[in-house]
Parts: structure tokens; sequence; C-alpha cells
């Protein structure tokens, strides 16, 4: 049963990923494509995945073969009379024909390398309007949340408790309070006016390197909506389930220490690590206990019932009109916390934190939802967008700069020069690759 559900639940998400890259892939190299053909330069290949050795499919249209390879880590087009991936430099060594990249002007060089980014860029856009206008926006307000913020234990230095409730930050109040931890970590707070659970306010300051600590102190997430320990779902080879808990158990106590909020059970429970323990919880009314033990980490290993009060939830629609400058917001404001968090990364634990599939995959929901897949699919398209802008070589950033650099000084880098940037490019995006999918695959057999 277990092997069964957990391999549907990777095949799903495995299944949404794949659809979503392949659609942003396409677009990307149609983005090459067109504007290459626009200025009569010939593309010999467009291909979804790669392609090394056979394709599972291709078909010759003119000057064109298009096809889909069987190495699912990207797609390409091959221009004519251009140094990119393939490295096929042969061409090079024949006269420049006026159907080949290398002979076009540099400005239409410029608009053919860019294109890939700005349709992704324009794509992320278009679906975050489609999705504001189809499905609208779930929010809550803090008045919503009757229990308030669980905080990180990092926070109580500065005043904060559990129960706070957040009443504005910088004297503006979140349109959705579950924002409150994006906008401390990356969109600059620095004063939160909270009320405590006693009724009392304060308003709190907040040092200008508080999201440093947010991520050194792991608590990106540093306030949660609290809310009952209940377990949610549970299935026949879990451990609670094999002690015999069951789905819809509300959990009240871990060794007769009292616990009302899923906070505090959690934060007993470490205490406990890799002890037996024995639970107090009510089922259908009746109080019942029974005794479970607990992994290293100190837990005890199900899913909870997250409680933000479902009923409370509040639905902000759209109309076409206003779903257009809404999304274009919504792109612009990811596109900035997706840069601005990317400074983290230049540590030591930011390093670790780099995903590769797996960490993609696990962004999108275990059951096939089109919202959550199309907001996945605007996201990534985003990323990607901002992806290849980097100068990296073998990535179209690196053409880009490579280009900037002619048009400015009016010298253009030498084929020979090309060719080992490009390798150094591919040298570097391959070990990226490997890393990346290296940290998902340590994380998945260590726990973490």
């Amino acid at each position: 049963m277990a092997p069964n559900f957990y391999g549907m639940v990777f095949l799903i998400k495995a299944g949404q990923l794949i659809l979503s890259l392949s659609i942003l892939i396409v677009l990307h190299e149609f983005g090459h494509y067109l504007p290459a053909r626009w200025f009569k330069t010939r593309v010999e290949k467009f291909y979804l995945f790669f392609d090394y050795k056979f394709a599972l499919f291709k078909k010759k249209i003119k000057d064109t073969e298009w096809g889909i390879g069987w190495i699912p880590l990207g797609g390409y087009v091959k221009i004519s009379g251009m140094i990119d991936e393939s490295m096929d430099t042969e061409q090079l060594k024949k006269e420049p024909q006026p159907y080949e990249f290398r002979t076009k002007k540099t400005w239409q060089r410029l608009i053919i390398m860019i294109g890939g980014i700005v349709v992704n860029f324009i794509v992320g856009i278009l679906i975050y309007c489609m999705v504001l206008f189809v499905w609208g926006e779930k929010y809550y307000k803090m008045e919503d949340l009757k229990h308030g913020f669980a905080v990180h234990e990092s926070f109580e230095e500065y005043g904060f408790r559990d129960g706070d409730k957040i009443l504005d930050i910088d004297g503006q109040v979140p349109q959705d309070i579950m924002d409150v931890n994006v906008i401390l970590l990356l969109r600059g707070g620095q004063s939160v006016h909270v009320q405590h659970a006693d009724g009392t306010d304060e308003t709190i300051k907040l040092h200008e390197d508080i999201e440093w600590d947010m991520f050194q102190n792991g608590a990106m997430n540093a306030f949660e909506p609290r809310f009952y320990p209940i377990i949610d779902s549970l299935n026949a080879e879990m451990k609670p389930s094999k002690a015999g808990f069951m789905e819809g158990d509300s959990i009240v106590s871990i060794n007769d220490q009292p616990v009302i909020f899923y906070d505090e059970f959690s934060e007993e429970l470490k205490k406990h690590k890799s002890q037996n323990v024995t639970i107090g919880f009510y089922r259908n009314n009746a109080f019942m206990s029974l005794p479970i033990e607990l992994d290293s980490a100190g837990k005890m290993g199900f899913i909870p019932e997250y409680i933000t009060d479902q009923a409370a939830l509040r639905q902000r629609d759209y109309s076409f009109g206003e779903s257009i400058p809404a999304g274009f917001s919504m792109a612009f404001t990811t596109l900035n916390d997706y840069v601005t968090q990317m400074k983290f990364l230049f540590t030591k634990k930011g390093a670790s934190s780099i995903g590769g599939f797996g960490a993609f995959g696990a962004l999108f929901p275990s059951t096939w939802d089109w919202h959550s897949f199309w907001l996945m699919t605007a996201f990534i398209s985003i990323v990607l967008a901002f992806m290849n802008f980097l100068p990296i070589p073998a990535l179209d950033g690196g053409h880009i700069m490579f280009l900037l650099y002619e048009m400015i000084t009016g010298r253009k880098p030498g084929d020979k020069f090309m060719e080992y940037a490009q390798m150094v490019g591919i040298i570097l995006l391959l070990g990226l690759l490997v890393y990346a999918n290296g940290n998902d695959l340590y994380k998945l057999f260590t726990g973490q």
C-alpha cells in the first residue's frame, strides 16, 4: 500500500514538472527560433530535450529538423554559424554564408539571443494574469487567524511571543498576512506592530540585518499560524498507524504534559528524541493514550491538520482588465523576491540548500491541481528568464555579454575564444547540475 501511494505521488509530481518544463522550454526556444527566421538565419535543429546519439522523434521540415530527445535536461535550437552547446565548429572552417548567424548584424544577433529570455518573462506575466482572472486570489487577514502566530524562538529576544497578532509592518497592513515572513526576509520589513495574546500592543524594531538572522537561524518561516495537533492523514505503513493512532485523533498531552497547539506539541517532542513517550488524545470525544517511539529528530511521523480556519479564507476576484496590472505586479514581485534571495546562496548554508529537479518537483502538489500547476509554471518561467540572463558562457546571458562587448568596442571576440568560453560554461553548468541534484539525493537519503 505505502509503496504504491508514494510511487503515485512521485509520478504526479514528476509529471507536473516535466509538463511544465516542456511547455517553457519549447516557448523559450521559439523565442530564439522566430527572430532567427525573421532575420533569414537558418535554424538546423529545434529540439525538446537533448538528443545525444539518438532522438525519440525527429522530422525534417524544410531546413529545420524538429525532434524530441531522450535526455530531459532542457532543449535547444541549433543555429547555423553559431558556437553553441553542440560545440560544432566544423561549419566555422568554411566560408561564411549569408544565412549564418555570424554574418548577421550585431543588433540582429542580440535580438536572436535575448528572445528566449523575453519570451520566458512574458509567459510568466501572462500566466499570472490568467491565473488571477480564472481563479482569483485567496488570502487571510490577521483577524482570520484566531490563535495568532507561533513565533520562532530566535525572535523571542526581540519581544515577540507565541500567540502574537501582527497589525502592520512599517505602517503597512499586509494584503495577505501569510506574507509576513517574506516581507521580513526579502522586502526589508523593519518595524512590526504586534498585539500580544494578553491584549497589549507593542511596536518592535528589528535591526537592519534581520534577514541574515532569519536565514542563519533557520527562521525563514519565523511566524506560523497556530493550529491544534490533530492527525490529518496516515497510511498503514506509517509508525503512528502501526501504534494504533487514527486520522482525526486530537492530541492533548505528552507524558501527561498538556499541549494545546501544534508548536507546543512539536517543541515538547524534541525533548524526547529517540525515546518512548505516551501520547494523550481525544477520539470521538473519548480520552485515550498510546505509547510510541519518536525518531532521532523528535517526531512521531504524521501529517498534521493545518488549521487556519478554512471558512475564513478570503477570495479576491479579478476582472479581465484588473488581472493584467495585477499579473504584471505579481511577476515583478516574484522576480524581485527571487533575485533578492540569491545573496543567501553565497554562504556555506546557502550553497547546501541549492536543489535540482527533485527540489523543483517537490514544489508541485501531490495531487494534480491546475491552479497550483500554472502558478508553479509561472514561477519557473520567471526563474528561467533570470537564470538565462546571467552572464555565464553557454547560457543566453553569456552570448548577450559578448555581443554587448562587440557593440561597445566594435571588436568581435575570436571564434577560438568563443569556443573555449563555451566549453568553460558547459563544464560550469554541468558541475552545478551535478551538485544541485547531488544535494537532492543527499537530503533524500539522510532525511534532511
